[in-house]
């Protein structure tokens, strides 16, 4: 059993506890994931099974879509509602509807769009000195860190009264790149207005090409209720690369492939494929020395 699995998140669990889901009701070992979800958030979560797993590094790296609520008033020591207040608000519930309303989002979120610094929040699993910070979180433990770069490439307002209950809340669209907090990104925006804030609802509805629409419950999944996604288009973004016959278990092997005048880049990925277009592995190409050679072989 191999391929891909497009699970819908629900709230309360943590990724593992999903990789433990879909091993039981699969009934094998090799499960993995990629682009982990904090447990009060909910959608995609790319699964990858069998020799899928081995793909993951391919696509932690894939563009993600939020559907996120703030919540403004104060702040909270994890930047969403699971943790505890800190920042309180000067203004009254009434007062923040009024200055969310009178405020120009679109001068706002223009603070926010494209390549930005932010500060990884100390409830997250960036690593300090072989720990997680979250770990040293709990400790009562905070470290200096380091902002990291992240790309927003598209922030908006969904515009939807009937689930803007109570009013001193937002509900925005985010396009990013990898590696972009969301909590962060929603005590930023209280920030610049003026008002405290803190991630109410997270849902993720894409990540790279895989979206919410392609998901399933974890409830009805089991064996025989199931159509995995191929593993060859866990990686089809990458250029592909045809093996002739001989070629094929000669790559299965570990043996590189010459080649003659092609486009690749200096250390490029690409698939290496056979003529039926399946997937035989992930070569790089070392232009100097002419040559495909296999880094991840799908055996």
């Amino acid at each position: 059993m191999d391929g891909l699995l497009i699970i819908d998140k629900p709230e309360g669990l943590t990724s593992h506890d999903v990789v433990a889901r879909v091993r039981r009701a699969l009934q094998t070992k090799r499960v993995g994931h990629t682009g982990t979800l904090d447990p009060f958030a909910t959608g995609v979560l790319v699964m990858l099974i069998g020799k899928a797993t081995r793909l993951a590094q391919f696509l932690d790296k894939d563009e993600k879509e939020y559907e996120a609520v703030i919540q403004f008033g104060h702040e909270t020591d994890t930047g969403d509602r699971t943790g505890t207040r800190t920042a309180e608000s000067e203004f009254q519930d009434e007062e923040i509807a009024e200055l969310l309303s009178a405020t120009d989002w679109e001068a706002v979120f223009d603070d926010f769009r494209g390549e930005i610094e932010q500060m990884p929040p100390m409830y997250s699993a960036k690593k300090h000195a072989g720990k997680k910070l979250y770990e040293l979180a709990r400790q009562g433990k905070e470290v200096e860190r380091k902002p990291v770069q992240v790309n927003i490439k598209r922030l908006e307002l969904i515009v939807e009264e009937q689930i803007r209950t109570p009013q001193s809340t937002v509900r925005i669209r985010v396009v990013c790149s990898a590696g972009t907090y969301i909590r962060t990104l929603a005590e930023d925006i209280g920030r610049r207005i003026g008002v405290g804030a803190h991630l109410a609802e997270l849902r993720r509805t894409r990540a790279g090409k895989f979206t919410i629409g392609q998901s399933m419950s974890l409830d009805s999944l089991g064996p025989s209720t199931i159509d995995l996604i191929a593993v060859e288009d866990a990686v089809s973004h990458l250029s592909p690369f045809v093996l002739s016959d001989e070629r094929v278990e000669k790559t299965r092997n570990g043996l590189t492939t010459r080649i003659n005048g092609t486009a690749y880049l200096e250390n490029e990925f690409v698939r290496m494929i056979d003529k039926n277009d399946k997937l035989i592995a992930i070569g790089i190409h070392e232009s100097e020395l002419s040559q495909i050679k296999p880094k991840i072989v799908l055996i």
